[in-house]
Order: structure tokens, then sequence, then C-alpha cells
């Protein structure tokens, strides 16, 4: 017996020498197929940007891996025991290759008739991940086994498992731990609770597969196996295992859905523009207020929803710029996740009577003022015969009555008599830069436009008529706070003098008192604005502007059906008085020039064609301080409905009139 004990034993250490000599052998043939040692290095993780808004809100992550990297002791601890415990529990002690587990999964294959386990270690995850191509042949296999034991020699475990954390594929192009967390639970990888981590760890097996965004059950089912096996490694305890299994992880899909994806994008767009390539992990800040971009966001998409059987309608784009032209918020549908095009930036709609007041101070700008005498009736253009919205005629109009009716017939006149040319050269002066037609038509918004645009080309008549340049861009910088480029330079300098600049507001003011406007009142605050319709109810618009903020709103479809009798005077305005509301709750009431503090110290609005009823004036004193807020809107209600039972000549007028 002892002979053949000292017999085994022999030869066991001689097979064992051979067998490591040959393994050996091996895979210094498939290494030899590798480039020279010398010439290794782990490959430089795709850069992160990290985009955020003024107050340092994080907006989005844009880049290859969709999140942050993350240093292994940030990280909660469960989510590497996570890992560990279900893909590779003997990770810190084994030097590569698991021995053991290759064994383990080869009879476990065996005896099931087809391979049901792997034996790879993160180790060599890792350095297929980093080198190699994700093809199945004994060559492959055998290079990331000579990389792995490479990764073991010249890297901790702790920075081994770190590399792996942040560029592991996690499903939904989730690039790393980081970016998981945020596409698949709405926050970092620093604040997941356990359910959410064990949810995360068993994406590894199959990311597609136990997606939670694609199936939920089956993702919830796979966690609990991981947290089964955490509970047996040892990682956590039996309360810990049942307070996870209790309360299982929840998807949160409004961050796959917000409207800050349209800001990231339109960032990502412009960021070559300002930096080059990227290199590093480098962090934009915007203009974004985020208070004011979810207030956008709200209104919209709770006005639209409400209102879509009634009205048909399914799209909307907003758009909300200061004084100098800084983006403060910007929304470019109603559900990223359902559509990602950008439609307040790409998006090129008719704007109807929203044009009009280009028109108009092409008008005043040639000697015309706001109480000139035009005559509302029949015309005819080269052929083309424009109709009011009413289709009836008033006579002998004011401008200002023109302008806050949204008359056709008297805008085509003006542009008739200022010549189309001179009216598309007023209009790019003050910030259109689509191409415009200078047909007859241009009067009544028939060239195309973006939201974005036109917006920036009514912020003049707020600011005392300088023209700004849109943008979104602060600044931007790397991680160790290097400025790589800051915002410097004004607008386009004044595009309109100051006396024209006080009648047009006059004019548009009158729009949202008396006129086409007037659901988008404002509280004890002066504004002016325009509505626009096109033909068939196609695109409704309402863009208007207090002296601090304007705002751009247009409802439509993408497929360009015509909604139910939309006018730009009555959900655009409503959702333009609401967003407006909130986004000043913190900005004191200032004068806008050209409009009185209250638009009651002087004479109302007339009706076309009428003389002037008689009535005692209305002297209300202009408000010394803010009025106080109001509430918050709240992200589970709608805007409010502007009712008003009034039988005033003005309500009259807007019954005539309404529309635009």
């Amino acid at each position: 017996m002892w002979k053949s004990l000292r017999f085994c034993m022999y030869w066991s250490v001689v097979l064992g020498i051979w067998g490591i000599v040959v393994v050996g052998g091996i895979l210094a043939y498939y290494a030899a197929h590798l480039p020279p040692a010398s010439e290794w290095a782990v490959p430089q993780r795709p850069p992160n940007v990290r985009i955020v808004s003024a107050n340092g809100t994080l907006i989005a992550n844009r880049g290859d891996t969709g999140g942050e990297a993350v240093r292994l002791e940030q990280l909660p601890k469960y989510l590497p025991d996570a890992v560990m415990a279900i893909e590779d529990r003997r990770f810190k002690y084994h030097f590569g290759i698991d021995p053991i587990g290759l064994a383990r999964a080869a009879f476990v294959n065996y005896t099931s008739g087809r391979t049901v386990q792997g034996g790879s270690t993160l180790t060599q995850q890792l350095a297929k991940n980093l080198f190699l191509k994700p093809e199945r042949t004994m060559q492959r296999k055998m290079q990331e086994v000579v990389m792995a034991l490479w990764l073991e020699w010249n890297y901790s475990k702790e920075e081994i498992l770190e590399m792996y954390l942040n560029r592991v594929y996690l499903g939904a192009g989730a690039y790393g731990v980081d970016a998981a967390a945020r596409v698949y639970f709405g926050k970092s990888a620093h604040l997941i609770n356990l359910a959410e981590a064990a949810t995360i760890a068993g994406l590894l097996k199959a990311p597609s597969k136990y997606a939670p965004t694609r199936n939920a059950q089956l993702a919830e089912g796979r966690a609990q196996v991981v947290i089964a096996a955490m509970h047996s490694a040892g990682f956590i305890t039996a309360d810990d295992a049942k307070n996870a299994l209790f309360n299982p992880a929840h998807v949160v899909t409004s961050h796959n859905s917000s409207s800050g994806n349209y800001v990231a994008d339109y960032v990502m767009e412009l960021l070559p523009g300002y930096v080059g390539s990227i290199g590093e992990d480098i962090i934009v800040d915007t203009t974004i207020d985020w208070d004011m971009q979810q207030a956008a966001e709200t209104a919209l998409t709770s006005r639209i929803a409400e209102s879509r059987q009634e009205f048909n309608v399914t799209q909307g784009a907003v758009v909300t710029l200061n004084r100098s032209g800084a983006i403060r918020a910007l929304v470019g549908g109603v559900d990223y996740r359902k559509s990602q095009f950008n439609r307040a930036v790409y998006a090129r709609r008719q704007p109807g009577s929203a044009f009009k007041p280009f028109v108009y101070l092409a008008a005043l700008e040639r000697g015309l003022g706001p109480n000139t005498i035009r005559r509302d009736a029949r015309v005819t253009y080269r052929g083309w015969t424009p109709k009011n919205y009413t289709k009836r005629y008033y006579g002998d109009v004011t401008l200002t009555q023109a302008l806050a009716f949204s008359i056709n017939t008297v805008a085509a006149k003006l542009a008739h008599e200022v010549r189309p040319a001179n009216v598309a050269r007023t209009a790019r002066r003050l910030g259109i830069t689509s191409s415009l037609k200078s047909n007859p038509s241009i009067a009544l918004g028939t060239s195309e436009v973006t939201p974005l645009e036109i917006a920036a080309a009514y912020v003049p008549f707020s600011n005392g008529g300088y023209g700004v340049v849109p943008h979104v861009v602060r600044q931007i910088r790397n991680e160790k706070g290097e400025v790589l480029y800051r915002r410097s330079g004004d607008g386009t300098g004044r595009v309109v003098r100051g006396d024209k600049l006080s009648e047009i507001n006059s004019m548009m003011a009158q729009t949202i008192y008396g006129g086409t406007g007037k659901r988008a009142l404002l509280a004890g605050r002066p504004a002016g604005g325009k509505t626009g319709t096109t033909q068939g109810y196609k695109d409704a618009w309402f863009i208007g502007y207090t002296s601090s903020l304007t705002t751009a709103v247009w409802l439509g479809n993408d497929n360009n059906k015509p909604m139910k009798k939309v006018s730009g005077g009555t959900l655009p305005a409503e959702i333009w008085a609401w967003i407006m509301e909130t986004q000043h709750q913190n900005i004191p009431i200032a004068r806008l020039p050209g409009v009185p503090i209250n638009l009651a110290e002087t004479s109302p609005l007339q009706k076309p064609g009428t003389a002037p009823a008689r009535r005692q004036p209305t002297f209300v004193t202009a408000p010394q301080q803010p009025q106080p807020p109001r509430p918050a809107v709240q992200a589970t209600t709608a805007p409010p409905r502007q009712i008003n039972n009034s039988t005033s000549p003005l309500d009259l007028l807007g019954r005539l009139f309404g529309g635009g």
C-alpha cells in the first residue's frame, strides 16, 4: 500500500509538472499573437460629459458610458459585494484564474449536457472587455487568461474591481454601475439601496434579458437570486436579505422621459464647437434654471394630456430666455422616451400671426404710429386675398386694434406698403435666422421658423431693444476644475430704437389686456405678446414677454394633422400664463418699456369701428412691492383653466375677434 501511495504521489507530481509545462506552452503560444507586453496598457475609459443646471443640479450624463466614473470607496459596500457574490465569490483570493470555479463549471456543464455555467473570473471578464473582441474561439480564451494574469500582476484587487464596475455593460446603453443606477433608478450609484444593487448585479448574466425596463418580473426574480447568494457568501445578514426581498427595487421611468434630456442632447450637438474632441471627463455648466425647466415641462405635458382627446393635440414645445438670451428652460416635446426629436430647437413650423410684430415694427419705423388708421376691407395682392379669422371686415381701425385683434387684412396692407423684403430684413435684424420668403403672405407668417429663434427675436422687446444670441452653455470645465471654455461677449447690439420699442410694446400689451391673448394675462405684471394660428389649425402659438423673461409656446402634431380649433389664444396662451406665473414667483414686478405697471390707468382698447364707450376712468395705484407669489405648481396638477363669465366690452371683443 505504501509503495502504491508513493507511486501515485510521484506520478501526480510529474503529471502536474508536465501539465503546468503544457499549459504554459499553450499560453506562451497564444500570447505570441498579442502585441509586446511593453505596449500593454489599460485603455482610457470613454469620457463622460456631466451636464448641470445653473445651480448645479444634474440634468444628464452623456457620452459612450452614460454615467460618471466612480471610486470604489464611494460606493455602498453591498454593490461590489453583490457583484462578487453572483459572479466571482473567490475574487479576492484567486490569481486571475479560479481553478475551483473552472472545475465546478466543467462538471455542471458536463452533467447537464449543455453550457450552464461559465468559469470566467471578474478579472477575465475585465480583460475581455478591455483588450479583446467578443468572439468565441480558443485563441481568444487563452489570450483572455494571459491578459487576466497581467492585470493581476500589475493592479491591486481593488483597482481591478473598480475598473470592472466602471466599464461593464449593464443594458439600456449603460456602461458602468453609475450609468445603470441613473438609467433604471434615476439616482447616482452612491445612493442605491441593497435591492437596487442586487438588481444591477443580476444584469451581468444577460443585460438585455434581465433589464428591469424590459421585464420587471424577470429582473426582480434575478435580484432575489443575487440576494440569496450574498447571504450565502456571508456578505449580508438574514435580516438584510429579508428587508431587501420585501422591498424590491422600483424602476424610475421619469428619468428617461424627462425634458432635461432635450437640453442634454442640444448641449452635445454644440459641444464640438466649443472644445473639439473630448478626451477627458468634463462638466458643462448650462444656463438652465431647473425650477423653470420643471415648471415648463409640467405645464406643457399636463395640459396636453388632458386636452389630447378633446382637441386632437399631441405635441408641443416651450422655450424660455432671459434678457440676455440665456436659455432658462427648453422643452422639446411631451415625452423624451417616446420621441427624442427636439421640436424647440429643430422643428420648423409656420408662426402665423405670431410673426406680425415684425410687420408692425417695420411700419412703425417708416413713420406710422399706434393710432395710425388703416381700413379693414377686402384686398388682393398677386392673386392672394387674405381673410380675417372672424370672416368679417370692420372698417377703419388703428394699428393697435389691428394687432391686438389680429386683423389679417391690415397686416397684409402694411407689408405691401413697407415691402415684404423690408419686413424680412426687420425680422432677421431681431433674430430670425430661417429663410424668409419675401412675398405678400409673409405678413401672416407663412415662412417657417423654430420656437427657439422666434423666442430670441422677441427678446429685444423686453430688454430695451438689444438683439441677443440664444445660448445654453455657460462654462465647460474638467474634473480638475480647469476652465476649458467660458462664454463671453454680448448680443448683436441695439436693433430697435427706444421710441419705436415703446410703441410696439404698448401695442403688444393690448393683445394680452384686451385682444386675442387675454387668457395669457398675468396678475399685476406688465407683459406683451402675440397669438399665432396657422391655416387649418395645424399650428398654434403664444409668444410673450415681461421685462425679465420671454417664453414661446407651440402646439401641434408631428404628422401635421389639424387640431380641433386650437388657436393661439386658447391652449397656448393658458400654458404660457401658467409657465410665466410660476417662473416669476421670485422675480420682482418691473416696468416694461412703453407699458404702464397697470394698464387700467390708461384708456381701454375699443372695439374696431365703433366710438369709444363713455365710462368713468379707473385709477389703480401701481404696486410698490411685489405681490405674494402664487403657490408652487405641483407636478400632479393641471394648468388652471381661466373661466371668465364677465360681459364687459373687452370680453365681447374677445368673442368677436377670438383666434389669431
